[in-house]
């Protein structure tokens, strides 16, 4: 089996990190290039960033944040944010960016997996999953503009493998920012119906929630936000807490774990 991977998001909103609950009343928390620093620092084994307004405003992501991540960065990171065609994503990658994630474009053009998958290989399509009540959302990064999908999201799990994509991110969001756990549920119900790796995002509070969804739930990796923003939750800590578990995971640079208070 494969490490499993910790991964912080940053969600990116007029160009500073923010942080919600329920994809809401966002708040800001920090800059973006000191906080993916501060990240890589502590060992994270990858970094996300999501411009969060970008699909609800029919743009494309600002690439000039993506370079000046790009330059300080030597962890692998994804973008997501209005990657509408192989072009936006053609943008992002060449940017700095090793992973695209697409969400909202890929509901409403489904095609743009194989697009995306033919021109870049599957490794760097990543397809990101908001779902209530195992049913998805579009457009989630403004609530007032969410809508329902109209599809099931078991039905969008098997399609999207199907069309070449690389990997999922299942954010349950009945879950952000809640600090209450994350969706074993909803996270079992996906991993028995794909392959692909799976990350889990939406409601780690404390290192046991990651252990769990990691160990019950079958997640290869677990993303967190506000845990990490805060300093409550420190990731050479938590990486010490699963290596006592005895869950496989990548190493912590050379002091890390030491250092941890």
């Amino acid at each position: 089996m494969l490490a499993r991977r910790i991964i912080p998001c940053l969600d990116v909103a007029n160009g500073v990190v923010v942080k919600g609950v329920r994809f809401g009343d966002h708040r800001v928390v920090g800059d973006i290039v000191a906080l993916a620093q501060r990240y890589a620092a502590e060992g994270a084994d990858e970094l996300v960033f999501y411009d969060i307004t970008a699909s609800p405003e029919r743009r494309r992501v600002d690439v000039a944040w993506i370079e000046r991540v790009a330059d300080c960065l030597d962890i692998p990171f994804c973008v997501a944010g209005g990657i509408s065609s192989v072009d936006d994503a053609g943008a992002v990658l060449a940017a700095g960016a090793d992973k695209v994630s697409i969400n909202s474009p890929a509901l409403r053009r489904p095609a743009l997996i194989e697009e995306l998958a033919a021109r870049f290989g599957s490794q760097c399509v990543v397809i990101g999953m908001d779902t209530v009540d195992g049913r998805l959302r579009r457009d989630s990064g403004r609530p007032e503009r969410a809508s329902d999908s109209g599809l099931e999201l078991l039905d969008w799990v098997r399609e999207v493998e199907s069309r070449g994509a690389g990997e999922i991110v299942l954010n349950c969001i009945s879950a952000d920012g809640t600090r209450e756990g994350y969706d074993l549920a909803t996270t079992r119900s996906v991993r028995a119906a794909t392959r692909l790796p799976l990350v889990a995002s939406g409601g780690a509070g404390r290192a046991g929630h990651f252990a769990a969804v990691l160990e019950e739930a079958g997640a290869d990796a677990a993303l967190a936000a506000s845990v990490f923003h805060s300093g409550e939750i420190r990731i050479p800590d938590l990486k010490r807490t699963l290596l006592a578990r005895g869950i496989r995971i990548r190493p912590v640079p050379p002091g890390g774990l030491q250092g941890a208070a």
